[in-house]
């Protein structure tokens, strides 16, 4: 019945059609990788000072990240037999069949040797046993599991066969599989930084008519967080807007048009407002945008706008950092605490009113004062006690923390913390738009007239500004 064969896909060299030179933006996974390749092509290398290569290597990351385009380029430079398999499919509604496909997987693998083995989305199939509804040993995809462990335990690493893995949930494996031996080395490909951002796009735009104006650096700086398939979306978004205005070739505001529909939604231009509202939201998006030119005068304001897009956004403001950030001081976090709420504070000092318009900005807010306080120690009334514990994960086998391990009289302590840095930052956005209040005004009814500004004209607008006291770090 053929139901204990492999479904795996045997995909040579000219079927992958992949090579490391279509993986861009992880550097360092390539170099770890490299080795793998070495040793299938020259095997004796490592064979003569009594090396062997891991048995195992586990491609960890976010989706998106290319751990899949990755190991689909090993497989293409080493000109290797390539055994592509889901974790999914191993798992059937018949007990043994799992077990019985990892053994023919195993077993063609080794009568192709020099192969790869490449499981995707590995969580399926290796999560950690005794966690879920059965705690026993006799669940079809326990079996299967060990199975897994048996084979990779059973085999000579010397014979040419290397097994690759790709999860986005490492915390949820079973430790057995994360041992020496078995999966000995983890590769992070993480979500690429701005010059990573920057090379993946330059992979992509090959496929497309693109002009000579066009910044890549640029496009890389406007796009912070994004992975390599949203890149490769967005590259194909703005060819799309190309298309769709009948354009010779794909231009820098196809790209910005193209980061707005992915990050902000459809444009709604249709959507009746009413002016009162409207000329709110102008007000509303200017306080952000003058407040974001004054607390970081380097970083561009790319776009404002008050054409509605998504479901709830009435109006947007796109600021292009000048480099990727990963440790915020307590200064900077203050300046985005005062940024998001810049919007709330031209409310109430045009309107003497506020809305429910800055109902994701106070969220936001929220989000971040909340872990200055419970998390980073930056309240000088808390000290440095760290409240919010992060969950451990299954690879702990340890309870969970409780975030509400305090009394009533800390709680109010943390809850005053919040609130202080709050109103300090809504103060210092005030004192801002306070000393701007005739710009804010002037700026807003031209907002209203144009619908949105572009950067130069918010350079523009920035060499106008008048300069305000600086934030108070303490």
């Amino acid at each position: 019945m053929n139901i204990g064969k492999t479904k795996a896909k045997v995909l040579v060299e000219k079927n992958t059609g992949v090579t490391f030179n279509d993986v861009a933006g992880v550097d360092e996974a390539k170099a770890e990788l490299k080795e793998v390749v070495q040793f299938l092509k020259e095997p004796e290398n490592f064979q003569r000072l009594g090396a062997h290569i891991p048995k195992g290597l586990l491609l960890v990351g976010p989706p998106g990240t290319g751990k899949t385009l990755i190991a689909r380029a090993v497989a293409g430079e080493a000109q290797v037999p390539f055994f592509s398999i889901s974790g999914s499919e191993f798992i059937e509604m018949f007990v043994g069949v799992g077990a019985a496909r990892v053994r023919d997987l195993f077993e063609q693998a080794k009568s192709h040797a020099p192969a790869i083995i490449f499981i995707d989305e590995l969580d399926a199939l290796g999560r950690a046993r005794g966690i879920g509804p059965i705690a026993g040993g006799h669940d079809e995809r326990e079996q299967t599991l060990n199975q897994l462990l048996s084979e990779m335990d059973g085999f000579n690493p010397a014979v040419g066969v290397i097994i690759l893995a790709a999860t986005n949930r490492p915390e949820i494996l079973d430790a057995a599989l994360l041992r020496a031996g078995r999966f000995d080395r983890q590769v992070l490909v993480d979500r690429p930084d701005k010059v990573g951002r920057e090379q993946i796009l330059k992979v992509h735009i090959k496929k497309i008519v693109l002009a000579a104006e066009v910044e890549l650096a640029k496009v890389a700086a406007l796009t912070t967080g994004f992975t390599g398939a949203d890149l490769a979306n967005l590259v194909n978004e703005a060819a799309i807007m190309a298309t769709r205005r009948k354009g010779e070739a794909v231009t820098m505001d196809d790209f910005v048009s193209a980061i707005e529909r992915i990050v902000a939604g459809l444009e709604k231009r249709n959507r009746l407002i009413d002016p009162v509202e409207k000329n709110i939201v102008a007000h509303h998006e200017m306080g952000h945008a003058l407040v974001a030119m004054t607390v970081h005068p380097d970083q561009v304001i790319q776009k404002v706008s008050v054409i509605p897009r998504g479901i709830g956004s009435l109006g947007y403001t796109i600021q292009r950092p000048s480099e990727d950030r990963y440790l915020l001081s307590k200064t900077e976090l203050k300046k985005r605490l005062a940024i998001l709420l810049a919007g709330r504070a031209a409310e109430e000092l045009i309107f003497d009113e506020v809305t429910t318009g800055a109902s994701d900005d106070l969220v936001k807010a929220s989000n971040i004062v909340k872990a200055m306080v419970m998390q980073y120690g930056m309240a000088d009334e808390i000290g440095l006690l760290s409240m919010d514990q992060q969950k451990n994960t299954f690879l702990d086998q340890q309870q969970y923390q409780s975030h509400d391990d305090y009394g009533p009289e800390m709680a109010s302590k943390v809850t005053s913390a919040m609130s202080g840095f709050l109103d300090e930052a809504f103060a210092h956005a005030t004192e801002i738009l306070q000393s701007n209040k005739n710009l804010l005004k002037q700026c807003a009814a031209q907002l209203l007239t144009d619908e949105t500004f572009n950067e130069n004209k918010m350079e523009e607008i920035k060499s106008k500004l008048k300069k305000s006291v600086t934030l108070d770090t303490h």
